[in-house]
């Protein structure tokens, strides 16, 4: 059955995701702030919209992919958001990674005009998008998430209903915590690695497929050995995601020193200037702090 919806926000993920809604032969209506990146999805048969209230108005599901919690607040709740053209029985779908205490309130914003609004962030990096093997996790209304699921199966291999709204963006921080200590952890072995004077191919060949083998180490372990940094996911939204988290455990009184010590080593990222480049640049900053360049940790 093919469904009218509304795809807001075309960066690296969304651009692909919104692509594989419109092959799958669904009407699919965008919006970004730059048009050009609209452009292969527009030649498609997308139709371009001014706003996000105005690509929202003749869909029955909206889809959103931008960057942080203030830029879903502007495209759900601005002068020119969705929200101005929202109508009942409408599905507000956010892959985004924000606050969950942010999600909670456009959900209840939304729920007082009988909009449902799922948080649905994404995991699997550019390629997962590329190839519709992401793994979307999801919060808000079960029977939204039903009605949703076949276009999320458009777009991910997983998509899993973790519970009430903002436990999809919860379960996302989950994530983010594993695959950066995870790359932290990849980092630090292949910096030890290379100043051995170790094979550096031929180490990821002998401890890829043991226990030590994780995704990170699969898929950024070449890049970093081969020194390119070409984003899949920006170390700019890695250190935001790690923001969140952080936050979300310090409102527990909890204290996560491995969190806080990648987060620290992502910021460090950034005033480097390493904000665009993607999370396995994070080797660098490894590298200077193992030679003493740079002070890392806190």
């Amino acid at each position: 059955m093919s469904e009218r919806i509304a795809f807001i926000g075309l960066g690296i993920m969304g651009s692909a995701m919104a692509g594989h809604l419109l092959a799958a032969d669904h009407r699919l209506t965008v919006y970004t702030r730059t048009k050009a990146k609209a452009d292969d999805l527009i030649r498609g048969g997308a139709v371009w919209a001014q706003s996000p209230s105005e690509a929202a108005s003749n869909a029955d599901f909206i889809f959103i992919c931008v960057p942080d919690s203030p830029d879903v607040e502007a495209v759900v709740l601005g002068t020119t958001g969705i929200a101005q053209a929202a109508r009942p029985g409408q599905i507000v779908v956010d892959h985004s990674t924000i606050s969950p205490t942010i999600t909670r309130r456009i959900a209840e914003h939304l729920g007082e005009r009988q909009v449902r609004f799922l948080d649905a962030p994404v995991s699997g990096g550019d390629s997962g998008a590329r190839n519709a093997t992401l793994s979307i996790m999801v919060g808000g209304d079960a029977g939204a998430f039903q009605s949703a699921l076949p276009l999320l199966q458009c777009m991910g291999k997983t998509n899993t209903h973790c519970g009430a709204s903002g436990t999809g963006q919860l379960t996302k921080l989950v994530n983010q915590i594993l695959v950066s200590i995870t790359n932290l952890a990849a980092c630090e072995a292949l910096t030890f690695a290379r100043e051995n004077g170790l094979d550096l191919q031929k180490t990821l060949a002998a401890v890829g497929n043991g226990a030590a083998g994780s995704w990170q180490l699969a898929n950024l372990g070449p890049k970093m050995i081969a020194g390119d940094f070409a984003p899949g996911f920006m170390i700019k939204l890695q250190e935001k995601d790690l923001r969140l988290a952080r936050h979300a455990a310090r409102e527990r009184g909890l204290v996560l020193r491995a969190t806080e010590l990648v987060a620290s080593l992502f910021s460090t990222a950034l005033d480097e200037g390493r904000g665009h480049e993607g999370t396995q640049a994070l080797i660098a900053i490894v590298e200077e702090i193992a030679k003493g360049k740079v002070e890392g940790g806190e």
